[in-house]
């Protein structure tokens, strides 16, 4: 005889519960349980976690992912009972654990992770991975073609501890959810901003480790199909938060990038805009 599927899900919710990440159940298809009628449409104002006005205390698994919690009560409550035993997964609020998840759907998404961020805890999802950084930040979707980020304000289903150590979150994945601001419009002039970084001891072992990660950079400006200036000040940012403080950065590199910014349609001026836009954002 099949157990109901509340036996199966809430002892793995009273788990990740007890080591302090926020929890509730999704219904198949991904999707969290819809707000009761008290609370439909959003009409009792939300809950206060969810950073909307109202004092909503309703008992359900209301609300979508500000629902998610850690009491043992609540998700033993018989107001749950009903969405537990009607659950097709468990689903936690990274947000909420400390922790922000890099959603990667599919193959080429992956391939890019690997080339581009640093290894940490790791887990295999039906279409592709999800990558996990200890630290939080803004939750956006589409940063690149199959690539979301799951953090604050967010969900993402629990497939499992995964494997590996859980790394510190990286400028280069919080550059992601960085838009570039407007080009400031003013007369051209010749840049007095010295594009090198602070001078000091390289922490690069080799000059090949640089020159990788520029060909990268160039390599993901070539590949934007769309919001280019975006895309640009994005690898900017990424560029200078790995290579900005060292010193190492030379003007044989930054005519590379610029080369390559200017190939898909930006103007020297908005180049040397985001460039140093990227610098003011990292202190540099």
């Amino acid at each position: 005889m099949t157990q109901p599927t509340d036996i199966r899900r809430v002892p793995a919710a009273l788990t990740l519960a007890a080591h302090g990440v926020p929890v509730l159940p999704l219904r198949a298809g991904k999707g969290p349980f819809g707000n009761c009628r008290t609370c439909a449409r959003n009409v009792c104002g939300g809950r206060p976690n969810m950073r909307t006005p109202g004092p909503c205390s309703c008992p359900y698994p209301c609300h979508a992912w500000a629902a998610a919690t850690t009491d043992p009560h609540t998700l033993t409550s018989p107001a749950w009972a009903s969405a537990w035993r009607a659950a097709a997964a468990v689903a936690y609020h990274p947000g909420g654990a400390g922790l922000s998840v890099v959603d990667l759907d599919n193959a080429d998404a992956i391939a890019w992770a690997r080339a581009t961020l640093p290894a940490t805890r790791t887990v295999v999802t039906t279409r592709g991975e999800h990558w996990i950084y200890r630290g939080v930040m803004q939750s956006v979707n589409a940063v690149r073609p199959g690539v979301d980020i799951k953090s604050l304000m967010s969900y993402a289903r629990w497939l499992g501890p995964g494997i590996g150590a859980t790394a510190a979150l990286p400028a280069v994945v919080r550059a992601l959810a960085v838009k570039a601001p407007p080009p400031v419009r003013r007369t051209p002039q010749t840049l007095t901003v010295p594009f090198t970084g602070q001078s000091g001891a390289c922490p690069h072992r080799t000059p090949t480790y640089l020159d990788r990660g520029i060909a990268m950079a160039v390599q993901r400006i070539t590949d934007a199909s769309s919001a280019v200036h975006a895309a640009v000040y994005r690898v900017f940012l990424a560029v200078l938060s790995t290579h900005g403080r060292c010193g190492c950065l030379t003007e044989s590199h930054i005519s590379r990038l610029f080369t390559a910014a200017q190939a898909k349609g930006e103007s020297a001026r908005h180049c040397t805009d985001a460039w140093t836009n990227a610098r003011t954002a990292l202190g540099l």
